[in-house]
This record gives structure tokens, C-alpha cells and sequence, in this order.
């Protein structure tokens, strides 16, 4: 299916590895021109050489950090189409065991860095009188799972999204989300869990996940793209579950 996105102008945060680099590639494949943020330059650049995209090296949990790459984005793609909210972060453990300033740095993360960069791409994409935001935020942004400061913001984020969209779509923007369950991308805090349980993803598939396995980047990757088309073109402020049937939630 060609979803028409040949040539549209990408913006993808925490595109260097896992979910939004595989996010970027489908963005690729279907001609996309796509630039990512992240905060790792080695990262990137392995990146850039794999997929031939842009990137921006920076800290969107930082204010003025994501006014000088928004700024760099548009200056290098004279507008924007998409974007897409993908950088997140777990932090902490237990509420009580967590401090304050904890949950302060995952809202600025997970939560107000995307307000903040819809609120810049908005104000672009209402000249163009068209474009698309998308936010990945969790399932455990509905129900309990997690660490509870990355459950709040990503509560806050679904949240946000609904919010944004009914306000976004007079213009012709369409604010969507994607609340993935547990995808499998070998990071540090899944080394960590094999080293501390070898069996630990075995069971975790058996005890949770219907589907009998884990979700891959690219699931996420695919159902990006579509909610980025015209293709989508009457879903409106919606948080897809992608998960294997892993959720609880029954709305």
C-alpha cells in the first residue's frame, strides 16, 4: 500500500535506537525524508550511515535545548509534516522510594518535551494547513505496570494527546498516539534483566503477552506510518494499544 508520504518533511525524537529508529526507517521506506533527535553522537551517526537521514544531537528534556533543535530542523527541511514524539525514560523505583526531582525529570522527558515540540510543529504545520503529530506513549499509561513516574507522564501524555487533537484537527492537524506493551530491542535494561533472570523473557511472555511473544520496533514502526497517512485520515486524538493483547484495559 503506498501511504503517500513520499517527500514529506520527518522529525522523530529518540530516533537513534529501539522504537523510533525502526519508526524512521518505515518513515524511509516509504521516501520520507527524515530527521531524528538524540542525545548520543555515536549513536547517530551509525544511524545516519544505516539509513541516510539527518540528525540532531541535543536534550529535549532541556527548554532552550528543544527551541535550537526544532529551530536547526526547520532551517535544514523548510517546514515540517510529521512528528513524532518518541523519546522517554524510565526513572526511579517504588513512589516512596523515588525522589521528587525524579518525577519532576521524567514529566520534563516523557511529558512536557512533546508538548512543547507540538506546540512549535503546530504553529508550522497551520500555515501548510495540514500535518500530523504523534505521541508513543505506553500502556502502562492506562493501567498499573512499570515505574510509576514513567506511568504518570505517560498517563498525562495520552492525556495531552486527546486534548491537542480536538483543538490541532481546525487546522487540518491530526494528533494521534501509540501506547505500545512490551517491545523487545536488546538495550541495557533488558542486558540487565537477563543477567539478574536468564529465563526472564520466557516467563514474562508466558505469564503476560497473549500472543506468545514480544513485539518488534518495526510493529510500532508500521502502525506509525499509517497514522501518519491520509490513509488514517479520520482517527483523530486516539492512543492505539500495540501490544499482543498484553493490556488489561477493556476501552
Amino acid at each position: 500500500m503506498d501511504l503517500l508520504l513520499k517527500g514529506k518533511k520527518v522529525l522523530v525524537t529518540g530516533g537513534s535506537r529501539g522504537i523510533g529508529k525502526a519508526i524512521a526507517a518505515k518513515f524511509i521506506e516509504e521516501g520520507a525524508r527524515v530527521g531524528i533527535i538524540a542525545r548520543s553522537q555515536a549513536e547517530l551517526e551509525k544511524t545516519r550511515q544505516e539509513l541516510g537521514i539527518s540528525i540532531y544531537k541535543g536534550d529535549i528534556a532541556n527548554h532552550q535545548e528543544r527551541i535550537r533543535l526544532f529551530r536547526h530542523f526547520i532551517d535544514d527541511f523548510k517546514g515540517i509534516d510529521v512528528l513524532v514524539n518518541n523519546a522517554g525514560a524510565s526513572y526511579g523505583s517504588t513512589v516512596m522510594d523515588t525522589k521528587l526531582n525524579l518525577f519532576e525529570a521524567s514529566m520534563q522527558l516523557n511529558y512536557l518535551a512533546a508538548v512543547h515540540l507540538s506546540q512549535m510543529a503546530a504553529e508550522k504545520m497551520k500555515g501548510q494547513k495540514s500535518g500530523a503529530i504523534l505521541n508513543i506513549s505506553s500502556i502502562y499509561g492506562r493501567e498499573a505496570g512499570g515505574q510509576p513516574t514513567y506511568n504518570a507522564a505517560k498517563a498525562a501524555l495520552i492525556s495531552f494527546t486527546k486534548a491537542f487533537s480536538r483543538e490541532a484537527i481546525k487546522h487540518n492537524i491530526r494528533v494521534n498516539g501509540i501506547a505500545p506493551g512490551a517491545i523487545f530491542h536488546l538495550n541495557e535494561v533488558w542486558k540487565l534483566r537477563l543477567e539478574e533472570d536468564p529465563e526472564y523473557l520466557e516467563n514474562y511472555v508466558k505469564n503476560r503477552i497473549p500472543a506468545g511473544r514480544f513485539g518488534t520496533p518495526e510493529e510500532i514502526g508500521n502502525v506509525a506510518v499509517f497514522l501518519a497517512s491520509e490513509k488514517s485520515s479520520w482517527i483523530v486524538g486516539a492512543t492505539i494499544n500495540v501490544d499482543g493483547g498484553q493490556s488489561h484495559m477493556n476501552f
